[in-house]
C-alpha cells in the first residue's frame, strides 16, 4: 500500500494548487481525480471554456457591428462555423489541462484516476481501472461542486440543460430561456446573444448580480439591454416543460400572474451545490452540514483533526481563485507556518462585456453596517482610451471611510474590469486610502485612469475630467 504525507482529493484549482504547494513543502503528495483530465470543473466545463466562448463570441460580434467603423470592411457574408469554435474551446481546454498534468508530474506529486472515496480518517479507497487504497497522513478534500437546479426541473442535458451542457452544444439557440441573473447565466447568455440566439433572462430577485453592488447591477443590465437581451425580475419560475424541440417555462410575476415564456433551450443558471457525492465522508468521520457542504473551522480543518477541505465544497462564495488560496493555506498550515486568507479581498467578477469587478464592501453592506462612507465614480466614456476602443460604457466607483479616508470597497464596470480590480485588491491589502491611489501616477492612456479619477472624486470631489 502507497502512504503519503498529503493525498487531495480533488483536482480543480484549490486540489491541484494545495498538492502544489505540499510538495513544494516537502511532503509525499498524491492527487486524487475521477475524470481523465485534470483542473476540476473550472478548467474543463467552467472558467476557462465559457472564457474561449465568450472571447470567440466577442470577435464575431465585433465583426458584425464594429469593424465598419474602424474603416474595416469585409465584402461578403461573416459566417459562424460553430463546430470549428466549439472545437476551438476545447483546444483551450485540453492544452489548459495538459498544463495541470505537467504540474504534477514537475513536482513529482502521484496522480491517481478514478473516484476517491474514505475507508477511514487515514485511508482512501480509488475506483478506477483498478481499485486500489492508499494511506495519507493528511487528506485535503477538493470535489469542488456540481451545478444546482430547482426541485421540479428534469434536467435532461438536452434541452434543459446546466451551464455544462451550454458549453458544448452542436447549435445556436433561437430562443434561450435563461433561469437566473447571476454570473454563469449573464455570461452564457451573452455568447449565444451575440451569435445570434434570442436570449430571455428570468431572475426570482428584483434585480441581475444581486449579490454586488446595486450600481453595477444597474448599469450591467442597462448595457445588456442595449444589446437586445431581454430580463423578467423579480419572476419565480414554477414549471418547465419540454415537448419535442421545444421547451415551455412558466414563472409567477409580481403581480402574482402566470407568465410563460417559450423557447428551444432552457439554462437552469440558479447556483452551484457542493459536491460530496461517494466521498463516504461518513466512514471518516467527516460532518456534512444541511447544506451538502464539509463544515471547517478556521484552519480549514474538518472535525477530524488530519482532514481538510477547501474551495466549493466548504463554505464561502464558489470562485476558482477563493479555492486556489484555501489550497495554499491549508498546505502553509500543515508545514507549521501561519498562513492568512482576507475573504473581504477576495475579488468577485463578472466576464461579460463590459466586464464586471468588484472587491471589499458594497454601498448597501456599508450602509447596513453603520459605517459611515464618501463615494467616488467615474465614468469610462471620459476616459481617451474609452473613446479610441469604443468601450465607452460603464464606471468606477470607489468607497471610503469618511473619517479614515481607508478604501472600504471597489466596484468597476468596463473594458478589462477583471484584470483592473487587481489594483484594488492590492491597495486594500495594504489598507491604502482614497488619497493614496488619487496620488498615484496612472499611464496615459489606460482604463486604470478610471481607477485613480474614481479616487480623486472620493476625496473631495476633485476628479480631474469630469
Amino acid at each position: 500500500m502507497s502512504k503519503y504525507d498529503v493525498a487531495v482529493i480533488g483536482s480543480g484549482p484549490g486540489g491541484y494548487v494545495a498538492a502544489i504547494r505540499c510538495a513544494q513543502l516537502g511532503m509525499k503528495t498524491a492527487i486524487i481525480e475521477k475524470y481523465n483530465s485534470l483542473g476540476g470543473t473550472c478548467l474543463n466545463v467552467g472558467c476557462i471554456p465559457s472564457k474561449a466562448l465568450l472571447d470567440s463570441s466577442h470577435h464575431y460580434d465585433d465583426a458584425m457591428k464594429h469593424f465598419e467603423e474602424h474603416g474595416i470592411e469585409i465584402p461578403g457574408e461573416i459566417k459562424i462555423n460553430f463546430e470549428k469554435m466549439i472545437a476551438r474551446k476545447k483546444q483551450v481546454v485540453d492544452t489548459t489541462c495538459d498544463g495541470v498534468q505537467y504540474l504534477m508530474k514537475k513536482n513529482e506529486i502521484d496522480v491517481f484516476t478514478g473516484m476517491g472515496s474514505f475507508v477511514d480518517a487515514t485511508h482512501i479507497k480509488i475506483d478506477g481501472e483498478k481499485s486500489e487504497t492508499i494511506e495519507a497522513t493528511n487528506t485535503i478534500i477538493a470535489t469542488g461542486s456540481k451545478p444546482g437546479s430547482l426541485p421540479f426541473i428534469t434536467l435532461d442535458k438536452e434541452r434543459v440543460i446546466t451551464s455544462t451542457e451550454a458549453l458544448s452544444l452542436k447549435e445556436i439557440p433561437k430562443h434561450l430561456i435563461v433561469i437566473g441573473g447571476g454570473v454563469i447565466g449573464l455570461e452564457l447568455g451573452q455568447v449565444y446573444k451575440r451569435l445570434g440566439a434570442e436570449v430571455t433572462v428570468i431572475e426570482y430577485m428584483d434585480r441581475i448580480t444581486p449579490a454586488m453592488d446595486k450600481t453595477l447591477s444597474k448599469e450591467l443590465m442597462k448595457v445588456l439591454k442595449k444589446q437586445q437581451v431581454k430580463f423578467h425580475l423579480s419572476h419565480a419560475v414554477n414549471k418547465v416543460e419540454r415537448n419535442g424541440d421545444a421547451v415551455r417555462v412558466t414563472a409567477k410575476n409580481k403581480k402574482g400572474e402566470d407568465v410563460v415564456f417559450e423557447g428551444d433551450y432552457c439554462l437552469v443558471a440558479v447556483g452551484r451545490r457542493p459536491y460530496t457525492d461517494q466521498l463516504n465522508a461518513t466512514a471518516a468521520g467527516v460532518k456534512i452540514n444541511e447544506r451538502g457542504q464539509v463544515e471547517v473551522n478556521e484552519q480549514m480543518q474538518t472535525n477530524v483533526p488530519n482532514i481538510y477541505a477547501v474551495g466549493d465544497v466548504v463554505r464561502g462564495i464558489m470562485l476558482a481563485h477563493k479555492a486556489e488560496e484555501e489550497g495554499v493555506f491549508v498546505a502553509e498550515v500543515l508545514a507549521g507556518q501561519q498562513p492568512h486568507i482576507n475573504y473581504n479581498l477576495i475579488p468577485n467578477v463578472v466576464y461579460t462585456w463590459p466586464e464586471v469587478a468588484s472587491v471589499g464592501k458594497t454601498e448597501e453592506e456599508l450602509i447596513a453596517a453603520g459605517i459611515a462612507f464618501k463615494a467616488g465614480s467615474f465614468p469610462m466614456r471620459a476616459l481617451g482610451r474609452s473613446r479610441a476602443s469604443g468601450d465607452v460604457d460603464g464606471l468606477v466607483k470607489i468607497l471610503a471611510d469618511t473619517t479614515t479616508d481607508e478604501v472600504l470597497g471597489v466596484h468597476i464596470i468596463g473594458a478589462r474590469a477583471a484584470d483592473l480590480i487587481a489594483e484594488a485588491v492590492t491597495a486594500m491589502e495594504f489598507r491604502a486610502s482614497a488619497e493614496d491611489i488619487a496620488r498615484m501616477s496612472h499611464a496615459h492612456p489606460t482604463y486604470a485612469e478610471a481607477v485613480k479619477e474614481a479616487a480623486l472624486a472620493a476625496t473631495a470631489d476633485r476628479a480631474l475630467h469630469v
